[in-house]
């Protein structure tokens, strides 16, 4: 089964940097060991986004939150990838932690990561809880804590929605309006 994703990059456009905060979320990796977010970061800055901070907390749900919270309270982010906790066991805590938080959920965002996914490693997809939101406009995605995982989101789903020379649409153009009342 192949799926293609929809859409198309104007080349003819410039690519509108979108200020992208990297959250690792792990109580097994270090700085050194954080090979999914390092791979993460990379392909922010790749995309032509401006890396606004990385860093690496523990499956700790007040912990995610805090980080979460400050870089929304901070103006200088625009969005969050995190990696990691998304799984099963007991220890992964990412959902609880960012559901809870979100404005509104964005429930395709989990439907078409799993689409993608389930090209990688089949049915092991069923493993990931994956989400997406936003929270006091900021847009946040939790992706699971591999490197393929990472891959998939980033390259075949988050990249071309924080794209502004997406079309027919991207998030990058929602921006000045996810805070409209």
């Amino acid at each position: 089964m192949t799926i293609t994703i929809g859409g198309r990059i104007d080349e003819t456009l410039a690519v509108t940097p979108v200020r992208v905060a990297v959250l690792t979320i792990s109580d097994t990796r270090d700085e050194e060991s954080d090979t999914s977010g390092h791979l993460l970061a990379g392909r922010v800055t790749s995309a032509g986004h401006e890396l606004a901070e990385k860093r690496l907390v523990p499956d700790d749900v007040d912990a995610i939150r805090a980080q979460i919270n400050a870089w929304v309270a901070s103006g200088t982010v625009d969005a969050i990838v995190t990696t990691g906790g998304t799984g099963l066991t007991g220890r992964d805590v990412t959902p609880e932690a960012v559901r809870p938080l979100l404005d509104k959920e964005i429930d395709g965002f989990s439907v078409v990561f799993h689409l993608v996914s389930y090209q990688s490693v089949g049915l092991s997809t069923l493993q990931s809880r994956a989400l997406a939101g936003i929270i006091k406009g900021v847009f946040v995605f939790c992706l699971p804590g591999s490197n393929g995982a990472v891959k998939d989101g980033w390259d075949r789903v988050i990249a071309a929605q924080l794209d502004s020379r997406h079309r027919p649409c991207n998030m990058v153009e929602l921006m000045p309006r996810l805070l409209e009342s």
